[in-house]
């Protein structure tokens, strides 16, 4: 069931929900989560069956502000609160050690949390309204509103297709960013980023002064998180990057005879066959990554098997469509 989550009466029918131990649909700036009380355990189970998600694969929490930190994290270094300051409400998840009681499921087994405040209003209306229930629910694990591995749902009808009418759906619109959270781990002395996102590594370093790490760079004890997977983010249809001559290469050595094939391009390319879907990818990373996922939706409803996608440039901006794409492909 999709309700309207500009209204205060579904705000409040939401937080209640998932004081209930009911999972919901959650509109975020990022993506649309599936989400669920961080501090309830069997309401977190729910998250994991539905989802299909191994248990080991830990969980983002939710918070309204970053006062409610002190209640999952035990420890904010400096670099830490400076993203804070800087970032939150925003599309920065970060990497925390963990006090010992709190969302023990939503963590995988680890001694770490994932925390984030999200901006999207939707989101923030719902996560104040919990903290006023009595008791109160102070974090909702929230990891993408799809099958785990698929593509991330960035419009309530998107999560509605996914899990059915049985489930609420906040409606808040489409997703302003359109890609997960950048995630920084914070747990081992500096910045290491885990996911890339919006958030670019410039970014950070202009915010706390230190420029992030890779994982590559600092491979041991990397926490578990979300979205980290080789492979990820899949379509139905196998995708495949490509540069834009073996992308026109391959659309020529097809001919008309091309069926069941669409293609994501920033070139401007031909094709003989009337068969294969050319969707033109915009100039801007912010934008691509705002319309990435519902391009991927798009063309497994229109039947393609194959998506060629034209590899995007390898520049800061375009860092967290790239992720998203290479795991994508690796499904394949």
């Amino acid at each position: 069931m999709i309700l309207d989550g500009t209204l205060a009466a579904s705000v409040q029918a939401a937080a209640q929900a998932l004081q209930r131990g009911e999972l919901l649909g959650l509109p975020t700036e990022t993506v649309y989560g599936l989400a669920a009380d961080a501090d309830n355990d069997a309401a977190v189970a729910q998250i994991f069956t539905a989802k299909g998600r191994p248990p080991n694969h830990p969980l983002i929490v939710h918070v309204a502000d970053s006062g409610a930190i002190t209640r999952y994290a035990r420890e904010v270094p400096l670099f830490a609160q400076q993203l804070i300051d800087a970032f939150w409400p925003g599309p920065l998840t970060l990497i925390l050690p963990r006090l010992p009681h709190a969302a023990r499921a939503s963590t995988g087994g680890q001694d770490s949390v994932g925390l984030r405040c999200p901006s999207h209003p939707v989101a923030h209306a719902v996560l104040a309204a919990c903290q006023q229930l009595q008791p109160p629910v102070w974090g909702v694990s929230a990891p993408s509103a799809n099958k785990f591995g698929r593509v991330s749902p960035t419009t309530a009808a998107h999560v509605a297709g996914e899990f059915g009418d049985t489930l609420l759906v906040l409606d808040g619109g489409a997703c302003e960013v359109g890609i997960e959270s950048t995630i920084v781990d914070c747990t081992r002395g500096v910045p290491v980023l885990l996911r890339p996102g919006a958030i670019t590594r410039d970014d950070i370093e202009r915010a706390c002064g230190q420029r992030p790490l890779s994982k590559e760079e600092l491979q041991e004890n990397t926490p578990r998180a979300s979205g980290t997977l080789l492979a990820h983010y899949a379509p139905n249809a196998q995708v495949r990057l490509m540069d834009a001559k073996q992308l026109q290469a391959g659309l020529d050595v097809l001919g008309a005879d091309a069926r069941n094939l669409a293609v994501y391009h920033r070139t401007p390319l031909r094709t003989a066959s009337r068969a294969v879907t050319l969707r033109a990818m915009p100039a801007d990373a912010a934008a691509t990554a705002r319309e990435l996922f519902g391009a991927l939706r798009d063309f497994d409803e229109v039947g393609a098997r194959l998506i060629w996608i034209e590899t995007p440039p390898d520049t800061p901006d375009w860092e967290g469509v790239r992720d998203r794409l290479l795991r994508a492909a690796a499904a394949g």
